[in-house]
């Protein structure tokens, strides 16, 4: 984890989560056209949460919950909390929309749900349990499903820990909303509800959107409760927030920016920004800036990230100056107030390391001493674009640090070199071993994964560094990966694993390929095993392909 003294901002305690339950009551849409309708009300405009939102019907979880698990049916592998979660979420639907989700427990409507007449008899205002078991229905909890878990974003003035959990609607109930804290109950397909959220005539909060998007992707009721048979939510998430083009802007974990949130407001603050702009740097701790370089493209998404590690006390240290772009190394110059002291290349392609020697001159012609430039020079299997000879060869684990004497106390920032072959074979990552931050270079990317490109790129040691990488952040409790493209990555090992995981089954692809087409050419390989990119990207994917099919067949029997 980062040092507390490098945080941008003064840390602010979240408010305590409150524990609630939410259900989705769904059906099959009527009609030819497929898909499933969701029961949906609008808050109270009176509300202290979400006023005026549509919503599905929910609320906290009360004491006399836990103890009613004997009123209630449960599956074999329904666990005490997830019962509790279960008969709060049934006892809300009838507080607020009179569905009753209960079946009698003998007598000759033994096994059937509740009816009108039931419905009737119970009053909303009185203890919900009792009513139930007086009137010989015990509740219908086995029918109640996990869907997801959400806890409300930590900069909200009430928080709430709710799992979102799904139902069938009983046939031949009708809900009627209270009038009270929910009205106006209707049931829409997700994919309507977003439109009209869209068209801003279905006001809805983040989670209740986030939950229609993926809820839009199932066919029917049945293929949503299949998803849920193994007890596990199908995400869990506590959203950030930042601001974009002025605006807040919120944002789940499988989210590009979230890891950058995480990093720089680890209390939820909404005080960061996430536009893309080369004009100034973007400071991410005390001691950590990124200086996007006008460079956007196809490869290289917003820009060649450019980062300054160091203080005033200190002095910094360039990675990646990028291009030979005066003006962006102007700005990198100034934003370090001049006072660089080493330059490191991740690598030698030509949006990272032709920078360097123009900033070591901006240096000198200042005044200030010489930077080295550091790094690992080209192999003779680069292109003539990226040939790169620093002024001294990085070593495997050497250590560069920075010493300064701060007001409070002498401070240090180190990074460690590691060798990563694999994107090319002079990259190099670096780990910042006081913050445990590792700058991966072009290794791993945010939003993209990375070219492989032989013969200076080989996919087996790209694999093998990817396994260096994870070792790296077990050992120092990595968790966050500022990468040369895109935003700040969050939950490292999980991010190597996932990246690792889908080299393995693009690999897997492209075996299938050649063995589908023994005769094939590598056009028609990557046709095969990339159809799911587009067609435009082929050429590009075609280099790494190659890179598969050799590691395929050095692995060859």
């Amino acid at each position: 984890m980062p040092r507390t003294s490098q945080h941008l901002h003064p840390y602010r305690e979240p408010v305590a989560t409150r524990l609630a339950a939410t259900v989705l009551l769904l059906r099959d849409a009527p009609g030819n056209a497929g898909g499933i309708e969701v029961l949906m009300t609008r808050r109270s405009d009176k509300a202290s949460f979400a006023p005026g939102a549509y919503v599905f019907p929910g609320g906290g979880i009360d004491a006399l919950d836990a103890q009613s698990h004997t009123a209630a049916d449960r599956r074999p592998t329904q666990s005490d909390l997830h019962l509790t979660q279960a008969i709060a979420a049934i006892r809300e639907s009838f507080e607020e929309l009179g569905v009753l989700l209960a079946r009698h427990a003998d007598g000759p409507r033994k096994g059937l749900m509740a009816d009108a007449q039931d419905i009737a008899a119970i009053d909303r205002h009185q203890p919900f349990v009792a009513q139930c078991t007086a009137r010989g229905l015990r509740l219908a909890a086995d029918s109640v499903f996990m869907l997801a878990h959400w806890i409300t974003d930590r900069d909200l003035p009430r928080r709430f820990d709710v799992p979102f959990l799904v139902a069938r609607m009983p046939e031949g109930q009708e809900p009627v909303a209270d009038e009270s804290e929910q009205f106006e109950p209707v049931w829409v397909r997700p994919a309507d509800a977003l439109a009209r959220h869209e068209a801003g005539q279905f006001f809805m909060i983040f989670p209740t959107i986030r939950t229609l998007q993926r809820l839009a992707t199932f066919a029917t009721t049945q293929a949503v409760f299949d998803a849920l048979a193994h007890e596990l939510p199908l995400w869990t998430s506590c959203p950030r927030a930042g601001t974009l083009a002025g605006k807040e802007a919120r944002y789940m974990e499988s989210d590009m920016p979230y890891g950058e949130l995480a990093l720089v407001c680890p209390d939820g603050q909404i005080v960061h920004p996430l536009d893309w702009q080369t004009e100034r740097p973007v400071p991410l701790l005390r001691n950590v800036q990124r200086l996007t370089a006008p460079n956007p493209g196809v490869m290289t998404g917003p820009g060649t990230n450019s980062y300054l590690v160091g203080d005033p006390a200190t002095g910094y240290i360039a990675i990646d100056p990028g291009p030979a772009d005066p003006e962006h190394l102007d700005k990198l110059w100034r934003a370090a107030g001049g006072d660089i002291r080493m330059i490191v290349c991740t690598h030698s392609h030509p949006d990272h390391s032709p920078g360097a020697a123009p900033l070591q001159a901006l240096c000198v012609q200042a005044g200030k001493a010489r930077p080295p430039i550091l790094g690992l020079p080209s192999a003779p299997t680069a292109r003539t674009a990226s040939t790169f000879t620093p002024d001294r060869s990085l070593q495997n684990n050497e250590l560069l640090a920075l010493d300064g004497q701060a007001p409070e106390d002498n401070i240090t920032h180190t990074l460690r070199v590691i060798h990563t072959p694999g994107h090319a074979a002079n990259h190099l990552c670096l780990l910042l071993v006081e913050d445990a931050l590792l700058f991966s270079g072009d290794h791993i990317l945010n939003g993209s994964t990375t070219v492989v490109d032989p013969p200076d790129g080989n996919m087996a040691d790209y694999l093998d560094s990817l396994d260096k990488l994870d070792a790296v952040c077990a050992e120092h409790g990595v968790e966050f990966i500022l990468p040369a493209h895109g935003y700040v990555l969050g939950d490292a090992r999980s991010a190597i694993a996932k990246l690792k995981s889908h080299r393995l089954a693009r690999e897997a692809k492209v075996l299938a390929a050649m063995q589908a087409l023994p005769q094939g050419s590598m056009e028609d390989w990557v046709r095969h095993a990339y159809a799911d990119v587009p067609p435009r990207m082929w050429p590009v994917a075609q280099r790494s392909l190659l890179a598969h099919v050799e590691r395929i067949r050095m692995f060859a029997p």
